[in-house]
């Protein structure tokens, strides 16, 4: 049996650092939001050369359109402008094309609206609150023990924290961008981190059966020592597979498979190193 417990003192302040660079980022820095919040137009075009992105940008702030952002990789051109119709689109694309000689092919239009962008935020904070109560309910309920349950929110926020708060420092650095695939891995992350839990959680209720109430010290290393290769395996599975989409995957889809990733190596640790001592600590100070 190992004593993982004994170093919890190392996990804590691990934890705290990476937890206050994210929040420090996310005061100084914030986020870079895509349209799914903050509203607006996003256009996707293949054209038939190279453009300078400065003159599209003069050229469409002519047409009376705020530019937000441009984006140009070898013949695809993404744009980014306040909110625009479909009627304005088009005299915006047979603008370009004019002046800057070019051939346009749209790829993508998508236009939202600040008050759908406002609802999806909204309905973000309302999906993770209605999760984070139904796990606090399954686990009291599973495990007969609130202190168990209490301990696995505590983990969860901690994973929370930590890919948001990383996020914002991607974000910052390269330009990854708030959207609904973010909200869609932080949900998965959600899940993730718990269901590691479990099964050590499981497994120290294996012991108290089988033993009796014994010293929940000692019960809660022997279930880290039992699970710990299974947890590994498991993970280490996932984590291959979204290196892989990090490294080949698409721009589409890349900085949702960073998110996964974060997500999963934070939902691995937290489990072993963060729940079960949180767990351990209640369960020693209710025998008080």
């Amino acid at each position: 049996m190992i004593d993982f417990l004994k170093h919890t003192r190392i996990y804590t302040i691990i934890s705290l650092v990476v937890i206050a660079a994210g929040i420090a980022s996310i005061i100084l820095w914030r986020f870079e939001y895509s349209i799914d919040f903050v509203g607006g137009t996003s256009l996707e075009y293949q054209v038939d050369k190279n453009l300078d992105g400065d003159k599209v940008s003069q050229l469409i702030e002519k047409q009376e359109v705020k530019v937000q952002e441009i984006t140009i990789v070898r013949n695809k051109i993404v744009i980014r402008t306040n909110a625009i119709d479909e009627k304005m689109e088009k005299s915006l694309r047979e603008s370009l094309a004019k002046e800057m000689k070019t051939k346009i092919t749209v790829l993508r239009t998508e236009t939202v609206g600040p008050t759908i962008g406002a609802e999806t935020v909204r309905k973000t904070l309302v999906a993770s609150g209605i999760a984070a109560l139904g796990i606090l309910a399954y686990i009291a309920y599973a495990f007969k023990k609130f202190n168990f349950a209490l301990a696995a929110i505590v983990a969860l926020v901690h994973d929370i924290l930590v890919v948001v708060g990383s996020y914002s420092l991607i974000s910052f650095f390269f330009g990854a961008q708030l959207d609904t695939l973010f909200v869609t891995a932080l949900l998965t992350t959600m899940s993730f981190s718990v269901h590691d839990t479990i099964v050590v959680f499981d497994q120290i209720r294996e012991y108290e059966h089988r033993y009796g109430k014994g010293d929940i010290y000692n019960y809660a290393n022997r279930a880290l020592t039992d699970t710990m290769v299974r947890s590994l395996n498991n993970s280490m599975t996932i984590i291959f597979m979204l290196i892989a989409l990090v490294l080949l995957g698409g721009t589409t889809i890349r900085f949702f498979a960073v998110t996964l990733l974060i997500g999963t190596i934070t939902g691995t640790y937290s489990s072993p190193f963060i729940a079960t001592p949180v767990a351990v600590w209640l369960e020693s100070r209710k025998k008080k």
